[in-house]
Order: C-alpha cells, then sequence, then structure tokens
C-alpha cells in the first residue's frame, strides 16, 4: 500500500522528535506566513531563498451516456470537484440530459503536498439528497506523469465506501525494551479532518489497533471528526515477527454497520530499526478489498494539468524584467528585437499563455499599453491586407484578449449585466432562421390558435432589436466608464491603423480594428457564454441560449460594420439590417469618444483610479448574531451587502448605502470553512481577526452555495496572504456552552485542531498581479525554446558580420545574447538554491507495508 506522510503544521507536535527521523530536507515559507509544515531546517547556507507553487489547470468538457436518475428516464447532472476530498468547486447543472456539456475552466493554487484530485458527477434532485453517479479520482502522481496535462474520456468508477477517506491520525509508535521480550506501545492520540458519515455532519469515532492476532479498541468518541482520545496500547513483540500493525478508525453506529473512515498500516521491523515514530499519518482507503466494477456509468472528458514553479526572490528576476521592459520602451526602433523573437519562438499551442503571462508583467510594470502597442505595429507590418488584419490568432490578437479580461472585465459586467439578466428573465421565443421555427399555441384559455411561423419571426425580430438598442445605448453611455488604460490602448491601436491604411477606401478599418477586439473577441462571447464570463452563475437553458446566440451574431454583424460578407453568410437576418446600420453609425461614434483621450486626461483618470481602493469582491452575505447568553440564547443570520478591498471588509444594509468598515485587512488571521453540523449548512465560513486590543476575534459569514463560499475564502485569502501573523491551525467547529464543537475541548483558547489553508485558493480574473510567477513562468517558457533563441542569435550575428566591414558583429544581436546570458544566470540560481530538488515530503525511515 502506499503510503505518504502529511507535513505537520507548526501546532502539532514535531515530526522530528524521533531520533534518526531528520528530513532531508526543509522548505521554506513565504516572508510573513507559516509554512504548513514547519520542519528543523540545517544550518543557514549561502543560497536563494525559494516558494515552491501548485496549481491546477481544470477543465470540466462533457459526459457522455450517463445512467438516468430520475423516473423520466433522464437525469439533471452537475461535477463537484474536491482537492484531498475537499470541495472547491461545483459545476453548473445541466438539465434534463445524459450527455451533459460543461465546458467549464478553472484554476486552483494549492500547496505541493495534496494527494489528489476527484471529479464527482452527481444528479441534482428537488426534493431529496441528490444522488452520486460516479467519479474520477487523479492522483497527484498520475497529474505529474503527464508533463502536457491529462486530457481525454475517463470512465466514470461507482463510488466505493471503503475508498471515501479522508483525514490524518496523530500516532506515537514505540518499541520498549523488556526483561524477557521487547513491547510495541501505539499511542493513539487524536486524528483530524475524519469523513462525516451521520445525517447530522459528523462522526462517532474510535480507533482499533491490530498486531499478532490482538485486537484493541479506544474509546468511542461522539459527534466529531476532530476526535481526541490519548489512549496507549501495548503488544508483545517476538522477535523476527514480520507481521504489520494495523491502526483503523471506524465511525460507531447504533444499529447499522459501524463505517470504516481509514486505516495506516506500520511496518514493524522498521520501527525496530528506528524504535520510536511519532507524526500525523494520512488515512488510506481499504484496498483489501475488491474494488467494484465501473459498471454503465458513462464517461467523462476533462483536461487537467499540474504545474509546479518553484519561485526565486524578486531580485533573482530582475535582469530578466528589466530587459523585456526596455525592449518595449524601445519599440521597433530600438537595437533589440525581443518581443519578435519570442513571438516568433511560441507556438500555437502555448501563445495563449504566453500572452497571457507577458501582459501581466508588463502590467504589472505599468507597460501594458507600450507592449500592446509594440506587438500592433508588428502586426500591420506584416499585414498587406486590411480585411486578414487581427484575424489570426497571433501574440497581438492574444495578448489583447487577455488584456481586456484583465483590465477590463469590470466594465464589461457594468455593460452587459442588465442585458443579459433581462434575456435569462424574460425566456420568451426567439428565431430567425425559418428553417428552426417552432410553431406554438397561443391565445387565452379555450381560444388557442396555432401561431404562424411569420408572427413567429416578427416577434422574434423585435425582441431582439430591443436588447440590440438597449446594448447600444448602454455602451455609448459608457466612453467615461471605460478604464483610461483600455482606452489609451484602443487610441494607439486606431492611430496605427489609420496610419498604415490611410486611404479613403479603408476609411472603416480603424473602427473595424477597435471592435475586432470589443465587440468580436470580448462583447459577442460573453453574450453567448455568460458564466464563463462570471454574468451568471448557471448556463442557460436551450431556449435563452438560442436568444443569446443571435444577439451575438447581431453584435459582430454591427461590429464588422455592416460588411457585406456578414450579410451574405445568413440572408434570414435581413429583418435586422436597418438596426444593424443604425447601431454602426451608434458605434462610430462611440469609438470615436473613446478614443479621444489625451495624455493628461489618461493620467488623471488613472489617478483617480488608484486613489480609490477597488473591491476585490463584493455581494450579499449572511451574518450571524447571537441574541441572549446562557442556555435561552438564539443564533440567527441577517442579510448584509459585504465589500472586500485591499484594505478592509465592509458592509452596509444595500449595494447604495454607506459602508461601515468591519475588519481592518491587517488585522485577519485566518479565513476558513466552518463544519456543516455546527449551523446545519455547509456553506459557512469564519474569518478569525484580532480586534483593537489585540484579542481574538471570529466573524461568521453564511453563502448560498459552496462555489460562493470558495470565492469569498479565495479572496480573503489573497488580499491577507502576507499577514504577519497568520494561523497555523484553526477550530472548523463553534464554541457551544462550554466547549469545541469540533474537538470537544472546554478551554476557549486551545490550540486549533486542523491545519489552516491559507494557499488553497481559485484564481479569479481581478487577482492581484503576482511579480514573481509572472517573471518565473516567462523564464521557463524561454528556457524551452532556448535552442530556437541560439539558433536565432547566430543567424543574427551571422548576417551583422556580414555586413560589416570588420566582420564583427554590431548592436542589433546584443539584447538576445543578454537574455541568453540572464537565462543562464536563473538556470544557475536555479540549481544552486538547493543541492537537490525538495522532496514532496520529508523522508521517514518508517515505511508502511505493502
Amino acid at each position: 500500500m502506499e503510503w505518504r506522510r502529511s507535513l505537520r503544521s507548526s501546532s502539532a507536535p514535531s515530526l522530528s522528535s524521533a531520533p534518526g527521523c531528520q528530513p532531508r530536507h526543509s522548505r521554506c515559507p513565504r516572508e510573513g506566513t507559516q509554512a504548513s509544515g514547519s520542519l528543523p531546517a540545517r544550518p543557514p547556507r549561502r543560497r536563494a531563498a525559494m516558494a515552491k507553487r501548485s496549481s491546477l489547470s481544470i477543465r470540466i468538457v462533457e459526459g457522455k451516456n450517463l445512467p438516468a436518475k430520475d423516473i423520466t428516464g433522464s437525469s439533471d447532472p452537475y461535477c463537484i470537484v474536491k482537492v484531498d476530498n475537499e470541495p472547491i468547486i461545483r459545476t453548473a447543472t445541466v438539465w434534463k440530459t445524459l450527455c451533459p456539456f460543461w465546458g467549464e475552466e478553472y484554476q486552483v493554487h494549492l500547496p505541493p503536498t495534496f494527494h489528489a484530485v476527484a471529479f464527482y458527477v452527481m444528479d441534482e434532485d428537488a426534493l431529496s439528497r441528490d444522488d452520486v453517479i460516479g467519479k474520477v479520482c487523479l492522483t497527484r502522481d498520475t497529474l505529474a506523469s503527464h508533463p502536457k496535462g491529462f486530457s481525454g474520456w475517463t470512465h466514470l468508477v461507482e463510488v466505493d465506501p471503503n475508498e471515501e477517506v479522508q483525514g490524518e491520525i496523530h500516532l506515537r509508535l514505540e518499541v520498549v525494551p523488556g526483561t524477557r521480550a521487547s513491547r510495541l506501545r501505539c499511542s493513539v492520540l487524536e486524528a483530524r479532518d475524519l469523513a462525516p458519515k451521520d445525517r447530522n455532519g459528523a462522526s462517532d469515532p474510535f480507533v482499533r489497533v491490530h498486531y499478532n492476532g490482538r485486537t484493541q479498541e479506544t474509546s468511542v468518541v461522539k459527534k466529531s471528526c476532530y476526535p481526541r482520545w490519548n489512549e496507549t496500547f501495548e503488544f508483545e513483540l517476538e522477535k523476527g515477527a514480520t507481521e504489520a500493525l494495523s491502526v483503523e478508525a471506524w465511525d460507531w453506529d447504533l444499529v447499522s454497520r459501524n463505517d470504516f473512515l481509514g486505516k495506516v498500516v506500520v511496518n514493524v521491523q522498521r520501527l525496530c530499526s528506528a524504535q520510536q515514530e511519532e507524526g500525523w499519518f494520512r488515512l488510506q482507503p481499504d484496498q483489501s478489498k475488491s474494488r467494484r466494477g465501473e459498471g454503465n456509468l458513462g464517461s467523462l472528458q476533462l483536461e487537467v494539468r499540474l504545474r509546479d514553479e518553484t519561485v526565486l526572490p524578486s531580485i533573482c528576476y530582475q535582469p530578466l524584467i528589466q530587459l523585456l521592459c526596455q525592449e518595449v520602451k524601445l519599440g521597433t526602433q530600438g537595437p533589440g528585437q525581443l518581443i519578435p523573437v519570442i513571438e516568433e519562438t511560441t507556438n500555437a499551442e502555448c501563445r495563449q499563455e504566453v500572452a497571457t503571462t507577458l501582459l501581466k508583467l508588463f502590467l504589472g510594470q505599468g507597460l501594458a499599453k507600450d507592449f500592446l502597442d509594440l506587438l500592433f505595429q508588428l502586426e500591420l507590418g506584416r499585414t498587406s491586407e486590411a480585411n486578414t488584419l487581427f484575424r489570426s490568432n497571433s501574440l497581438a490578437s492574444k495578448s489583447m484578449e487577455s488584456f481586456l479580461k484583465v483590465a477590463g472585465m469590470r466594465y464589461l459586467h457594468g455593460i452587459l449585466g442588465p442585458i443579459i439578466d433581462r434575456v435569462f428573465e424574460e425566456k420568451k421565443y426567439v428565431e430567425l432562421d425559418p428553417s428552426k421555427v417552432e410553431v406554438k399555441d397561443v391565445g387565452c384559455s379555450g381560444l388557442h390558435r396555432p401561431q404562424t411561423e411569420a408572427e413567429v419571426l416578427e416577434q422574434s425580430a423585435q425582441t431582439l432589436r430591443a436588447h440590440l438598442v438597449a446594448l447600444l445605448s448602454a455602451i455609448c453611455r459608457s466612453v467615461r466608464a471605460c478604464p483610461a488604460v483600455v482606452r489609451a490602448t484602443f487610441r494607439q491601436l486606431f492611430r496605427r491603423v489609420r496610419e498604415r491604411f490611410p486611404s479613403a477606401q479603408h476609411q472603416n478599418v480603424p473602427f473595424i480594428a477597435v471592435t475586432s477586439f470589443l465587440c468580436l473577441r470580448f462583447f459577442s462571447p460573453a453574450i453567448m457564454s455568460p458564466k464563463l464570463f462570471h454574468l451568471r452563475e448557471r448556463h442557460a437553458d436551450a431556449r435563452t441560449s438560442r436568444t443569446l446566440l443571435l444577439l451575438a451574431k447581431v453584435v459582430q454583424n454591427v461590429g464588422n460594420m455592416d460588411a457585406p460578407v456578414s450579410r451574405a453568410k445568413e440572408a434570414w437576418m435581413e429583418p435586422l439590417q436597418p438596426a444593424v446600420r443604425q447601431g454602426v453609425v451608434h458605434l462610430k461614434d462611440f469609438i470615436t469618444k473613446l478614443v479621444d483621450i489625451e495624455e493628461k486626461e489618461e493620467l488623471d483618470l488613472q489617478r483617480a483610479l488608484n486613489s480609490q481602493a477597488p473591491p476585490v469582491k463584493e455581494g450579499p452575505l449572511f451574518i450571524h448574531r447571537t441574541k441572549g447568553k446562557g442556555p435561552l440564547a438564539s443564533s440567527s443570520f441577517k442579510k448584509l451587502y459585504f465589500s472586500l478591498t485591499t484594505e478592509a471588509l465592509s458592509f452596509a444594509k444595500t449595494p447604495s448605502s454607506k459602508k461601515s468598515t468591519f475588519i481592518k485587512l491587517a488585522s485577519i488571521r485566518a479565513a476558513e470553512k466552518v463544519e456543516e453540523k455546527s449551523f446545519g449548512s455547509s456553506h459557512v465560513m469564519q474569518v478569525i481577526y484580532a480586534d483593537d486590543v489585540g484579542r481574538a476575534q471570529t466573524v461568521y459569514l453564511q453563502c448560498k452555495c459552496v462555489n460562493e463560499l470558495n470565492q469569498w475564502l479565495s479572496a480573503l485569502r489573497k488580499v491577507s496572504i502576507n499577514n504577519a501573523a497568520l494561523l497555523g491551525s484553526y477550530h472548523p467547529g463553534i464554541f457551544r456552552g462550554d466547549k469545541w464543537s469540533c474537538c470537544h475541548q472546554k478551554d476557549r483558547t486551545d490550540r486549533g485542531c486542523d491545519k489552516t489553508h491559507s494557499r488553497v485558493t481559485l484564481q479569479e480574473w481581478n487577482d492581484p498581479l503576482d511579480h514573481d510567477l509572472e517573471a518565473q513562468l516567462i523564464y521557463r517558457h524561454l528556457l524551452g525554446v532556448e535552442d530556437a533563441l541560439r539558433e536565432k542569435h547566430q543567424l543574427l550575428c551571422g548576417k551583422a558580420e556580414a555586413k560589416s566591414p570588420t566582420g564583427r558583429g554590431g548592436a542589433p544581436q546584443e539584447p538576445l545574447a543578454q537574455l541568453l546570458r540572464v537565462l543562464q544566470d536563473l538556470r544557475e540560481a536555479h540549481s544552486s538554491s538547493l543541492a537537490g530538488p525538495p522532496p514532496r515530503e520529508p523522508h521517514h525511515l518508517l515505511e508502511l507495508q505493502t
């Protein structure tokens, strides 16, 4: 059986207390944070402190051939994603289908010590508990064996209760010498994060210890997933015995069979060599029982990629950042051409990733506009036909897409949000294609008559015209609402295109260049897939999806400036042509005003924006309030509107009310989930903070779903990641009466019974920029194309020598030579920071019986 030892939190006893159990390496925590597993470090050496970061890129594509769970012969499937049995993602429900399509993408940041990610396909039921259809589990080792990502169809397997284990158990194991024979002493101290097996959201755990034909049990701890036993058992240790010590955790049930919670199997021979061992052991499933067959549960198409990055201190990346920034500032007239070389050596497979990373890097340096302007010039320099401009998936197109999502998402929400909400609420039947029209009955009861095709087409055209007019009206009023950096970038694009195509026959080309990004690559995709742009929490049904698709087509026609090619593709869109032509006039007027921004106005708008603390996350939450004291105390949740900025967590009665500062950002110590049994809900979080006099306080906030819960936890953890006094442990329960509901300890100030999860976060469009990580990602990409860079450098050197009378190279290749030297320096920094790659988990003399 595979065995892993988990890293210890600082609140737990030291893993190195046993002789000979020193780990090979100790990892350095980030400055200002507490390491998830603090181990005794070696004497300090002259090396760079590294931070290892892991992330999962997840795309849940679709399912097929799922079993029918409803009496209608269909299902309402959705997916739950769990990392080490912790739910972090819930997809939208796709109603009444056995072949659902989700197409949802997520990126999760995790500690490097996670073990597995599991995908559970569920069937949503309105009146009863949701049914489990099946699951797919991918271990960390499986993902690590696919450097380019795990991709493809995977069969769903039945959920086996003997495999659904989680949590860790704290054991102290000793070999005690005796007069006649040695004895094996096993102390069962405590456990944490056990699986809740009972309806009350907890378990009644006890432990069985097996060795050499004898079995001993601990007492039962009622209603706890964080039990503490502190019980010791001894067994006679026969000389030369090869039997393993088995420690099993069970949930006690009065009526039904006890539920299995996990097991640990220890190699006693190795224990005899080590004499003693203490630490937290990860509970493992019972592999001895036969695994259930896959059956006919259908399949799930996934794309999952694990990325481990070792990030060096900021100073190590400064030469790379300065070199790239220098090239952008010089533009195409400078001595070097690093950005063109990077574009040339980047293949289509990773172009979007490279574009996003470069964009974020330059955005953090205040050079996003200059970087994009350089890409515009490069694209225009190789474009001869105006109708092909920015139509390919070039680095310029991909970078501009990323720029609009990073810098313009709030602007997008302000424009499209009300329109999308209206389409979802109305749920009107809209169709313009005569071949797809469905004739339906209309009229009041008893006076039904079939609606004619002409009536359907006319009503549909009216509905789409109304939505288009509302959308264009919102766009035309939004000039001042558009971020200054976006306006300035579009100004540069407009000017560059007009300079490249100055003739009268190309007078619309500068406008089309702007709309090719604003309408075709930003507004239209958001209209077609509002959930992917965070405009809605659920996918649209078939009728609403068709309305959104037709509206997106109309917006594309307006963005194309009513080009004849667009009209020829779908002749049945002709009824909307008057509205499209009028929309073109309004959109050109909007673009003229949008790009009419001078440098001073840009700086003033940017300065005004910087003076405000933009909200990182906002929305309604329910805050827990306790009324009365003692046994008659009652609790309830009150709805308030919360706003999280980079300065504080504030609240108000309504979104438009004046906000009151609730918790200062610097005082936050932890943001964690609360056990379901505490309030009867699995969507409650706690924010632990220090009040004005330094005392620890806790506020409980309830969210409406698991996604909202994880989004708020992610936002709180990101903005407080550099706080100096972050906690390493916490209580997942509440202090009710005279004890903690999780571990039953009676001391309110008792150390936490579970590890905090400050490094588990979801990536969002409005995340703070991470300069070191972006620089590391660029370094890793350049390292992968280093051979191509060297070939390019040699080619440039050869050309320069041929042109030079003296036969010596000139300046044009110098920046590329500098880049190659910087890459070499970073490679040496990585290799010298540690003598060898740090293990994912500490090495111990003890291993489990295989």
